[in-house]
């Protein structure tokens, strides 16, 4: 029977279910915005040749707004109104970004970790992800 961790190169031991290890890492959105109009966008890229480096355009905000407050709309207690608050006061999706941390803690103080974590990935594809680091790489 083959032992379900490995060794890598560097000594450490991994295990081969180890959950974490398929995690898609979610980045906060870019400062810079991305054009709505397709003159913006030439512009856009006439001036700098990535768009894939910016957030999206900021007509979404209300629309990522709304799946916040629906992740907390069974909530209700004090912290849950001021998230929701500043939930509302946001002005790019990179404010919201910041505010999943904060959305998740009181989720999980409300209902249970898995909860949380089952109402952040409602919200988590509104964000840029990035492929997890291979566990085979040096730190």
């Amino acid at each position: 029977m083959r032992s379900p961790f490995l060794t890598n190169r560097w000594g450490r031991r991994s295990t081969l279910l180890d959950p974490s290890s398929s995690r898609v890492e979610v980045c906060p959105p870019s400062l810079r915005q991305a054009p709505a109009s397709a003159w913006q966008r030439l512009l856009f890229w006439i001036m700098a040749p990535a768009p894939h480096a910016s957030s999206p355009p900021v007509n979404r905000l209300p629309g990522v707004q709304k799946e916040f407050h629906a992740v907390l709309a069974d909530i209700d207690s004090t912290e849950a109104q001021q998230l929701r608050y500043r939930i509302e006061q946001s002005r790019s999706l990179r404010e919201l970004w910041h505010l999943r941390a904060e959305t998740y803690r009181v989720v999980g103080l409300a209902h249970s970790q898995a909860q949380a974590e089952e109402r952040l990935a409602r919200l988590n594809p509104h964000f840029p992800t990035r492929a997890p680091r291979s566990q085979w790489a040096p730190l």
